[in-house]
């Protein structure tokens, strides 16, 4: 299972550096393309990634249950990533994984222990028991969800979660880097943001992340031949962003879409939204305040 296809320009006789960027080449459908599972197929963000990225590999999809408008001639295969040999099943024979798959929002604390902390650990632990060699892991803005929205953070930052659900993502991130350093697996972990067609408020003009800027992001981690281990911010090209996402333009990341082309519809509607003492000072929302038994005022 070696590299997916790349540029030309990239090779043991010529190869660029990272500062001057990553090209991909345009792939046709055949047999020499990689195949990718993507977890998690079903929901949303599952479902869009699917659609972008089915010309450019070839697809394995699973989820607990079946992705609503499922092609007859689409590879799926119903996996609860509680089950190892269940996700083990999943993952054999793939050449990379996009790992959505878990429970996306906040929830009880043993309903995020099985979905999103055992079934993360089962997920990298079936890939080097099946070589799979790279896996890209949606991690999530919630993991800094406590930092104040006055900060602006890098990659290297502390974890402070806002949820047991950041508490996943930020454990996602460590197992990552554990299979990373310990058994070799090239892992990229997104921090995203809101994956959306537009944002829709205040916040997620910081932080919203167009479909089509994850499919870069997706394809640096599969495809970069220098990922060992990396953290990028999910969001596009955002001014009021809170991240610096110095980490994934160094790799390539160029992001096509704009924030502030949405600023008016997306003002306007934060108007219309009650106020929230914790959350609006915080990254992570109204995840921060749910639950909220502290001091009101965002510290640094």
């Amino acid at each position: 299972m070696g590299l997916l296809s790349l540029n030309p320009s990239y090779g043991p006789a010529k190869r660029r550096t990272r500062r001057a960027g990553f090209a991909y080449r345009a792939k046709a459908r055949d047999d020499h393309m990689q195949k990718i599972l993507i977890t998690g197929a079903a929901g949303d963000v599952g479902s869009r990634l699917t659609e972008l990225l089915r010309d450019t590999y070839r697809l394995r999809l699973t989820d607990i249950k079946i992705p609503a408008g499922l092609r007859a001639d689409a590879d799926f295969v119903a996996a609860d990533l509680a089950d190892r040999a269940a996700v083990e099943r999943a993952v054999a024979g793939v050449d990379g994984i996009v790992h959505l798959g878990g429970f996306s929002v906040e929830g009880p604390w043993d309903t995020i222990l099985h979905s999103n902390i055992i079934g993360c650990y089962n997920l990298f632990e079936a890939a080097r028991l099946t070589q799979v060699p790279r896996v890209v892991f949606a991690s999530s803005n919630h993991a800094v969800g406590f930092y104040p929205r006055r900060r602006r953070i890098g990659t290297y930052v502390s974890v402070r979660p806002d949820s047991r659900y950041g508490v996943s993502k930020a454990f996602g991130e460590a197992v990552g880097a554990l299979y990373a350093y310990k058994h070799g697996l090239r892992v990229t972990c997104l921090r995203i943001g809101n994956v959306a067609d537009a944002p829709v408020d205040r916040r997620r003009l910081a932080i919203w992340l167009r479909p089509e800027d994850l499919v870069q992001l997706v394809r640096i981690g599969l495809e970069h031949p220098d990922i060992r281990y990396e953290i990028f911010y999910g969001a596009s090209d955002n001014e009021r962003a809170w991240w610096d996402n110095a980490a994934a333009h160094r790799y390539g990341y160029r992001p096509q879409f704009r924030a502030e082309d949405f600023r008016d519809a997306a003002l306007a509607a934060q108007a219309r939204l009650p106020n929230d003492p914790v959350g609006d000072g915080y990254q992570g929302g109204t995840f921060c305040s749910d639950e909220y038994s502290g001091d009101e005022s965002a510290e640094d």
